[in-house]
């Protein structure tokens, strides 16, 4: 592929990606709890000459919620079956200790971009790798059929060039049997100035740049979207905290612009508003005169504003709600848990757990990928691949622990174990009830063989019993 060649693809599929752009940036910005209250233009004191405060406050209602469904799907990562013990336990390892980490990586993501990408690859070492990539640098080409193949991937970003120092633009281009590299300075170029970058540097050289032509047999990037419908987490609740925002902080500034009082004088007998506030500060009484008519008699007051306390508090107390409900998580005001039951609880999680299982249909899909591009990696045959995921939410453990106890008997014990909360892993669970079976099994042969004659006592009343049974049965009695 040739530089020109590059730059019309890039230019035919790079204009929808202006909005994503906008959009992840814009919701990436509200995460960090930077949201647009801070950039409005101060108002002049000639259209408002009352107004001094000018309080900002932001409430990251967006970095509560999109946290809150990260740790509540990935705080326990999704574990994998493909029906070999041996080959899940190095597919365990090879995703490593950082496996709940890019989990929610690329939950956070896929909430604040509408998608998530995450790269693996083969390093010169032959080992496996794979890393979540910015949204933001990703543009992908699908198939037009109703597969929505993923055909190709674009990748741009910058980095500082070794020679001299210079910013510059790396394209990289991926296709499902090789990627090409391209560039092109950061400033004062687009991406119509490409050039060929020799980023694989012991890749067979094509003409003055370099590819890499590799074998996974697929594009080498995965989507993990945060919903059937492509939105992120912000565009439904984004009016509503620019309103709380605007009240809250238009509530602070009315209380601060209230403390300061307005006098109002009449017939002030000093010279200038100077002297006033002196002898009012130093004296606590001013100078008043008449007019000379007798009716226009000094006077001083004073001007305050009131503020509309409970409208304020009102609507707050709605919007708030509505937030969580249109954000479909959980409020943490402790008023609504108390000592809530295990039904009341599930109630509270109902939308979230909503919100979630949309996420997880999406990801079951993606992380299926990745484990297969893993066996093809290990040389296995992958058929069916049984995922399991596992929520974490506030429960009401005595209640549960109450139910598993009553479970006893009625269903399996490796069921009431899972279920227990006060089991984290089940199979070191069972293998430590294991244990202390085969122990207490140990005292008692040890009592046995400490006490025989009184064993023997117990099995030869046991036989006379026995026998009496028998004689009376043969008596008819």
């Amino acid at each position: 592929m040739t530089p020109k060649e590059m730059a019309k693809l890039i230019e035919n599929k790079a204009k929808n990606h202006r909005k994503f752009l906008m959009s992840s940036r814009e919701a990436e910005r509200y995460y960090r709890n930077e949201n647009d209250i801070l950039y409005k233009s101060r108002k002049s004191r000639e259209v408002e000459p009352l107004r001094n405060a000018d309080n900002r406050i932001p409430r990251n209602f967006h970095g509560l919620l999109v946290n809150q469904k990260a740790a509540y799907m990935f705080t326990a990562p999704p574990l994998f079956d493909v029906g070999e013990k041996e080959v899940n336990l190095k597919i365990a390892d090879i995703l490593g200790d950082r496996y709940a980490k890019v989990c929610k990586n690329l939950c956070v993501n896929a909430s604040n971009s509408s998608v998530a990408w995450l790269h693996y690859w083969v390093t010169e070492e032959g080992k496996f790798e794979y890393g979540v990539v910015d949204s933001k640098q990703m543009i992908p080409i699908f198939s037009s059929d109703l597969s929505q193949k993923l055909l190709g991937v674009f990748r741009n970003y910058k980095i500082l060039e070794e020679k001299d120092g210079e910013e510059i633009v790396i394209w990289e281009y991926w296709t499902e049997k090789e990627s090409f590299a391209f560039q092109t300075k950061a400033k004062g170029y687009s991406h119509l100035d490409l050039q060929y970058y020799p980023f694989y540097s012991d890749s067979p050289e094509i003409e003055d740049g370099y590819y890499l032509p590799h074998n996974y047999g697929e594009v080498p990037f995965i989507p993990f979207y945060n919903n059937n419908i492509e939105k992120n987490d912000l565009n439904d609740i984004k009016p509503l905290i620019d309103a709380y925002d605007k009240v809250f902080s238009g509530f602070l500034n009315d209380l601060e612009d209230t403390q300061e009082i307005i006098f109002v004088l009449t017939n002030y007998g000093g010279t200038d508003l100077e002297e006033f506030l002196q002898d009012l500060k130093k004296y606590k009484a001013i100078k008043l005169e008449d007019n000379g008519s007798g009716e226009g008699k000094g006077n001083l007051e004073t001007l305050t504003i009131s503020i509309p306390i409970e409208a304020r508090e009102k609507f707050l107390e709605i919007t708030r709600k509505a937030i969580f409900e249109q954000g479909m998580g959980v409020d943490p005001d402790p008023q609504k848990f108390g000592n809530a039951s295990g039904v009341a609880l599930k109630y509270l999680y109902s939308l979230l757990e909503l919100k979630s299982g949309f996420m997880e249909t999406e990801f079951k899909l993606s992380f299926a990928r990745l484990i297969r591009a893993i066996c093809r990696y290990l040389k296995v045959e992958c058929k069916q691949i049984i995922q399991t995921w596992t929520r974490t939410a506030v429960t009401n453990d005595a209640e549960m622990a109450e139910i598993c106890q009553k479970s006893v008997g009625i269903v399996s014990t490796e069921s009431v174990l899972r279920a227990h909360p006060l089991v984290e892993n089940v199979e070191r669970e069972k293998e430590q009830l294991e244990a202390e079976e085969k122990q207490a099994q140990k005292k008692a042969d040890l009592y046995a063989g400490i006490f025989p004659v009184e064993e023997e006592s117990k099995k030869e009343k046991a036989a006379e019993k026995t026998e009496g049974v028998k004689k009376d049965g043969e008596t008819g009695n």
